[in-house]
């Protein structure tokens, strides 16, 4: 996740996740040339190995490529968080008002090591609790980066 716009009055904080992206198109593109590549060798089952693997890679692309923006309007008093996938788009709206603050939550893999992920927290209101920016942790500071930036954004100045 980065911070893409940061104005007084808008902060817009977006995660493309490019590079699972393109490794995933990739796995799809070999599964499915090796498998074309068998089948006009006039090997039949090299279609089934084409199906299975460019299946599965699309299947993976479905499931783990979102696009997440986080739309933070101060003029118009609301926070948008959109997800988009290669299927739909959804939005879900709060008031600007009722975000507390933003956190990083942590969690542990079974490999032991630590990923993150941003929440915004709504201690009030009709939206009550923790609300994750992404549904997957992943490692790396730019989640640190961005709860600072969206807590700096909610503390500064307020149009009176």
């Amino acid at each position: 996740m980065k911070v893409t716009t940061n104005t007084p009055d808008l902060l817009i904080v977006d995660d493309r996740p490019l590079f699972i992206g393109i490794m995933l198109i990739l796995f799809i593109l070999l599964f499915v040339g090796v498998g074309l590549g068998l089948v006009f060798s006039g090997e039949p089952l090299g279609l089934v190995f084409a199906l299975m693997g460019g299946g599965l890679g699309a299947g993976a692309f479905i499931v783990f490529v979102r696009r997440v923006q986080v739309v933070f309007h101060r003029p118009e008093g609301y926070v948008e968080i959109r997800r988009k996938n290669a299927f739909r788009a959804r939005k879900v709206r709060h008031a600007l008002d009722e975000i507390d603050r933003a956190e990083v939550e942590s969690s542990r893999t079974s490999e032991g090591a630590t990923t993150y992920r941003t929440v915004l927290v709504i201690e009030a209101g009709q939206s009550v609790g923790r609300h994750p920016l992404t549904f997957a942790y992943s490692s790396g500071s730019g989640h640190r980066r961005v709860a600072e930036a969206i807590n700096a954004w909610l503390s500064g100045p307020h149009p009176g």
